[in-house]
Order: structure tokens, then C-alpha cells, then sequence
């Protein structure tokens, strides 16, 4: 299974951070926030990783080349902001088959293997990985509504009035059927085509798309502060399980 990870973005709210440097070279307990994300998706089986590339694209192509650990690499670039679902469509003459998804600002220690499962067990057309938040923060995310079963039902982004706490994070599983939706995904209030709107797209046209609720935890490094949480958490867990 391929593997696209999202590392265009500036990272404005992460500076000075992000002064000389993207944000998924930020690094968080000593290595970049990509490096990460390359780390856990090469356990989980990755055969190639697909990198959406757009500010400062150079330092990253510099910095990772044409592979990582022996898995081969192939940029895209995302030439405007103009959100999740215009990155992703970036990608679409790469994939064939099902794939991985990552957003590269978000540092995971959970259950991601849990969503691969339920994609190769060829029910759903996408699964992704939910996390319970207080209701008064479910405004700040894609806000999931699931049946008795755990299949998606809704997903509205950034809603003032959430129907309910499950919110999206930012690993997630698909077939290609997603850039068929995304094509159709008109900007959003935002000026943003938004991933939300086309994971929408793909329920209202019958597609199963299963919601995982996350063992563990994970941290969208938007700010400085957010990166020291990470870190923090890492050594952490670190020191409570020393390797041999």
C-alpha cells in the first residue's frame, strides 16, 4: 500500500519555528515531524511514500532525496493553499489502489495499524482514525456522526452547532474513489476544498466508510507549544519503556 503524507503547508502559527525552515521539518524530540510520519508508515507496511510538497518544497526534496530507509519517494507539489482535498488530487496519477493518508504536522502514537486492517478487509472505501474531544473544541475539527455499526454517517467541517465530539484526526485510508470526489468538492466558506466535503460526497454516493476510535494519542503540532507537548510526551514514554 502506497503512502501519501501532507507537508505543504507554511506552518505561519508555528514561527518562529517555521522562519527557515517547512513545517514538517520542525523537528520534535530530534527529528522532523516527516520523519516521523515516515517511521510509523514504513511499519505499517508502506511500499512507496508520496509526499505533497509546496513551501520551501526544496529543503524537503533535499533533505529526504528519492528515499527513506529504503522506500522510495515521489513528489507532488501543491503550487496554492487551497486545503486538504486540492493536496490530495495532487497525487492522483500515483495511486491505482488503496492508500494511506498522513497529515504531516500530526505526531501519532496510537492505533493506526487498527485502520489498515479494516481497509484490507475490503468492507469499506475509506476508514479513519476518530478521537473523542470535549464538545466546546469539536468546532476546531471535521465533526463525525456514526450508526450503531461505526460506519460514518455525516462529517461536517467546523460546524458552530457540532452534532456531536467524534472528530476526524489526520491519518486516514482510501481507495481511489476519493479523487472522484474530491474533483467535485466546490471551496468552502474558507476558499478551501476541504477533505470533510468529499469524504461527504463519497457517503452520500453509498460508500461504507468506517470511523476508528483512537487507542493512544496524538498531537496536531500547529504551535510551538504544541511541538513542546509532543516532545514532552515522547521522552516521556521513552523513559518509562527503555530499550533493551
Amino acid at each position: 500500500m502506497k503512502a501519501v503524507v501532507l507537508a505543504a503547508g507554511k506552518g505561519t502559527r508555528l514561527r518562529p519555528l517555521t522562519d527557515d525552515k517547512p513545517k514538517g521539518l520542525v523537528e520534535v524530540n530530534g527529528k522532523p515531524i516527516v520523519t516521523h510520519c515516515f517511521e510509523q508508515l514504513a511499519e505499517l507496511g508502506a511500499e512507496e511514500f508520496i509526499v505533497v510538497v509546496g513551501y520551501r518544497k526544496e529543503d524537503i526534496i533535499s533533505y529526504y532525496d528519492d528515499e527513506f530507509d529504503g522506500i522510495p519517494i515521489t513528489y507532488t507539489h501543491q503550487r496554492e493553499q487551497k486545503g486538504l482535498a486540492h493536496a490530495l488530487l495532487t497525487v492522483e496519477e500515483h495511486i491505482d489502489d488503496d492508500f494511506m493518508l498522513i497529515l504531516g504536522d500530526n505526531i501519532f502514537q496510537a492505533n493506526l495499524e487498527d485502520v489498515v486492517r479494516r481497509q484490507q478487509e475490503d468492507r469499506a472505501d475509506a476508514a479513519f482514525l476518530t478521537e473523542e474531544v470535549p464538545y466546546e473544541d469539536a468546532s476546531r475539527f471535521g465533526v463525525c456522526d456514526t450508526n450503531d455499526y461505526g460506519e460514518i454517517t455525516d462529517v461536517v467541517e467546523k460546524p458552530d452547532d457540532p452534532p456531536s465530539n467524534l472528530v476526524m484526526t489526520g491519518f486516514y485510508t482510501f481507495t481511489p474513489a476519493i479523487f472522484h470526489a474530491c474533483h467535485l468538492v466546490q471551496p468552502s466558506n474558507r476558499g478551501e476544498y476541504e477533505i470533510s466535503e468529499a469524504i461527504d460526497l463519497l457517503i452520500r454516493s453509498g460508500r461504507t466508510i468506517d470511523a476508528i476510535r483512537m487507542d493512544g494519542w496524538r498531537i496536531d503540532v500547529g504551535y510551538p507549544e504544541d511541538r513542546d507537548e509532543a516532545e514532552e510526551r515522547l521522552t516521556d514514554e521513552e523513559v518509562a519503556s527503555p530499550s533493551a
